[in-house]
């Protein structure tokens, strides 16, 4: 499990700039632009919109939510990167989200991804646009799959 993001660690700066360089290569945008006062990682961590990320194991656990992923899924670091991202869907919706980490796997990325998650506390909430990539490391080996969204409804 890595460490939370924080200043003693440079807020994971390789991991945030694994997820800021695939995004931008994937889709041409940049994920976010930091303020002149911050780093690009403190300022991914401490966005208003999610993002969040799980590596490669066969079952992959999420490795990377940022502080509105935490809010969102009412989880703690220790918590979220625990947990098989797999599980934050609702189970009937688990077939569907197999279906789309494989459209992301085959095309490199999809950002008209719609689905119903579901917080620790059992509250469901439907994200709407979201943006969904795939990670690879300096070598080109795969390093995961990571998501971004700013739109959810609470159901």
């Amino acid at each position: 499990m890595p460490s939370e993001p924080s200043p003693d660690n440079a807020f994971l700066i390789e991991h945030a700039t694994l997820l800021c360089t695939n995004y931008r290569r994937l889709t041409g945008t940049d994920l976010l632009v930091a303020k002149a006062d911050q780093s690009l990682a403190e300022a991914l961590y401490q966005a208003s919109f999610v993002v969040l990320s799980h590596g490669t194991e066969p079952d992959p656990i999420f490795n990377y939510a940022n502080l509105s992923a935490q809010r969102l899924f009412e989880m703690t670091w220790t918590q979220i990167t625990s947990l098989p991202s797999r599980l934050s869907a609702e189970p009937v919706s688990r077939e569907e989200r197999a279906r789309l980490l494989a459209a992301v796997c085959e095309r490199g990325f999809i950002d008209d991804y719609r689905g119903v998650r579901v917080s620790s506390s059992g509250r469901r909430f439907l994200i709407e646009q979201a943006t969904v990539w795939t990670l690879t490391d300096a070598q080109g080996r795969p390093a995961g799959q990571a998501a971004t969204f700013a739109k959810w409804v609470m159901r």
